[in-house]
Parts: structure tokens; sequence; C-alpha cells
């Protein structure tokens, strides 16, 4: 497993530890993550071509410039504000080069990747003036991918089908941002609310001294009602 790998594991980590609601978890996960930090800052520096000293300046440096409203004179008076003026400070940075969206990393996780993108562009005005917008969008998109679905739902043509549920769930994470919800850490909250619920199914059936494929769906369905009850 290379660096870069090593860096996504222990990130995902971090941020299953933050789920988790537990500290003494998030201790240890930040600690690994950490230590990769470090561990390739001493790669780049021992490669000649920067020092973790260096990162951490240029963030500071970033930090400041980009936070007049901290570190300077100018008011905002909500979180949006906040936002808008970082994109903006951003479209307006001479050392910037290539596209606004260039600085979402391609490696992103889709839906995360999603949000990034509108956000750059909400931060220089190219958005909707309001949720009811992304909503109409939202269902615009749901019945083109209908459109595209015979009459027991399978697909006419699956690459149009690829690209109609794409563009759904892009503007399901840009209607999310218009509602002021993490999309990646809402769809994190329904895993595990699906996973909970599937395990209470497998404990049910296991109880019973049979494995899952001895049982049937309507078993199954009255067993995930009652977890759904119950949680």
């Amino acid at each position: 497993m290379d660096l870069r790998a090593y860096l996504l594991e222990e990130a995902h980590e971090a941020a299953a530890a933050i789920d988790s609601g537990d500290p003494d978890e998030l201790l240890t996960e930040l600690g690994d993550l950490l230590f990769e930090v470090a561990f390739v800052g001493r790669i780049a520096e021992e490669l000649g071509w920067f020092s973790l000293d260096a990162a951490v300046e240029r963030v500071e440096r970033k930090m400041i410039e980009r936070h007049p409203h901290v570190f300077g004179d100018q008011r905002l008076e909500s979180a949006d504000e906040v936002r808008r003026s970082w994109e903006a400070q951003k479209a307006r940075d001479p050392r910037r080069t290539g596209s606004l969206l260039s600085g979402v990393a391609t490696s992103l996780p889709a839906l995360v990747a999603a949000l990034r993108m509108t956000q750059k562009a909400a931060g220089v005005g190219f958005d909707w003036p309001d949720s009811t917008g992304v909503l109409d969008k939202v269902d615009e998109e749901l019945a083109e991918l209908r459109q595209e679905l015979d009459a027991t739902g399978e697909p006419r043509d699956r690459d149009a089908v690829h690209e109609e549920l794409g563009d759904l769930l892009f503007s399901v994470a840009n209607l999310a941002r218009h509602l002021k919800i993490d999309p990646e850490a809402a769809l994190a909250s329904a895993n595990l609310k699906f996973r909970r619920r599937f395990e209470h199914i497998e404990s049910a059936i296991a109880d019973d001294g049979r494995t899952m494929d001895q049982a049937n769906l309507d078993e199954m369905e009255r067993l995930w009602l009652k977890a759904k009850a119950s949680h």
C-alpha cells in the first residue's frame, strides 16, 4: 500500500471516529492521521521539495488572507457570508491558475466533490436563489431518470441511465448544501441506520437457528419494520 492510500485510510478512520462520538477513538485516529501527515512531510523534506514547517507557514498565511473578518476589519454576519467571502478571495488570488474548480481534488468521494464544486460556484454568484429552485431541479432530474426506464423499471439505455442518475445525485448534493446539511454526513448516517436495522434482522433470524438465505422477504420486511420502530 502506498503513502497516498495510507493517508486516505487514516483520514477515513478519523472521520468515522468523529461520527462515532467516541473521544478516545478520535484521540487515537487523529494521532494516526497526524503521524501520516508528518511522515509525508518528512519524505518531502528528504526529497528536497519543502519542509513541514513551510507547509504550516503557507496554510497560516492562507488562513489570514482569506479570513479578513477574523484577522482584519471586514464584518460578516453569517456562515454563508463567510463561505462566499472565502470563495471570492480564492477567485481573486493572483497565484491561482486554471479553473476555480481545479481546487476540488479528483480523489475526493464523488458526493463530497459535488458539494465542494457547488460551494465554489456559489461563492462567485453562480447559484440558485433558494432551495425551492434546487428542489424543482431534483424533481426534474428524477423525471428524466424515469423516462429512461421501461415499465418494469429496467434501463432502456444503460449509459443514459448512468448519466441521469449522476445528474440526480449531483442535484441532491446541491440541495443538501442549500439546506445547510453535509450530504456525505447525511448519507453516512443513513448507512449506519441501515447497518443497524439489517443486523437486527440477521440477529433475529440467527436466534431462530436459521441463516439469512432460509428467511423469506416477507419475514425480513417484518423484522425490518420492527427494528425501525425500536430505533
